[in-house]
């Protein structure tokens, strides 16, 4: 049984009012990024895999997507994605994305936004993804830093008066599973290095087009520790396409 922290009331509710949850795209820090990454969507099928509140399906459609599939394990997380963001255009469907099964080369445009640090096996998962792709398809996903997943809390140390001191990266090379606390809750994360990322994609058929390490917009500096986040890197983006 693949972990599913969403369906959690408590955890939901927490995950409600983060500024992602309540703006959406624009208040994500990574967006300014992401969104330089993302190809022409128009009259294109698109797979948005661990869709959420399904921000990336609807700027998909808004860009003249000619159909798109969300995909996401949590039944709250489509139940506000169906309300906030449905289209004709759009479909959702409530499953692990480890589970999916699709025809070959039925997508043109594949997206992820922080799911594959949740999914165990990521070697398979690209292996799929690179059979659903149609060639010269587009694949963009974000995923947690491995420098941020490393340690496993990924939380700061801290002095005695509860400043912070330094960020801990250890067991670097030692991938796996990883128990950190978000949201003051323990959830289970998958540790992976930069290497297995993007040696992965090449060993499967992709050429990397970038790969950024996401910083926040100057714009957020102001909101509450955010300027922290400049102390280590939080967000992995990589764009590729399909050869």
């Amino acid at each position: 049984m693949k972990e599913n922290r969403y369906d959690d009331e408590k955890f939901f509710k927490k995950y409600g009012e983060m500024n992602r949850s309540i703006y959406g795209l624009q208040g994500a820090g990574e967006w300014h990024d992401m969104q330089k990454l993302l190809p022409d969507f128009c009259d294109k099928k698109v797979l948005d895999l661990g869709c959420g509140y399904g921000w990336y399906c609807q700027y998909a459609i808004e860009h003249q997507a000619q159909y798109v599939l969300g995909i996401d394990i949590s039944k709250r997380m489509l139940e506000i994605a169906k309300q906030k963001h449905s289209h004709e255009r759009i479909e959702y469907r409530q499953m692990a994305m480890e589970d999916l099964k699709l025809d070959s080369e039925s997508f043109d445009v594949i997206l992820s936004s922080l799911a594959f640090h949740y999914v165990k096996d990521y070697e398979e998962l690209i292996s799929h993804i690179s059979k659903w792709l149609k060639k010269g398809g587009d694949f963009v996903f974000s995923v947690e830093h491995p420098v941020f997943t490393a340690y496993g809390t990924q939380d700061w140390y801290y002095d005695e008066n509860g400043n912070i001191l330094h960020f801990p990266v250890d067991h670097y090379y030692e991938e796996g599973q990883r128990e950190a606390l978000f949201l003051g809750e323990k959830v289970v994360k998958y540790h992976r290095t930069l290497t297995t990322y993007l040696e992965t994609l090449v060993n499967n058929g992709f050429s990397i087009e970038h790969v950024i390490e996401a910083k926040p917009p100057l714009e957020m500096m102001d909101l509450d520790g955010m300027k922290d986040e400049m102390r280590r890197p939080m967000m992995l983006l990589v764009a590729a396409q399909k050869k």
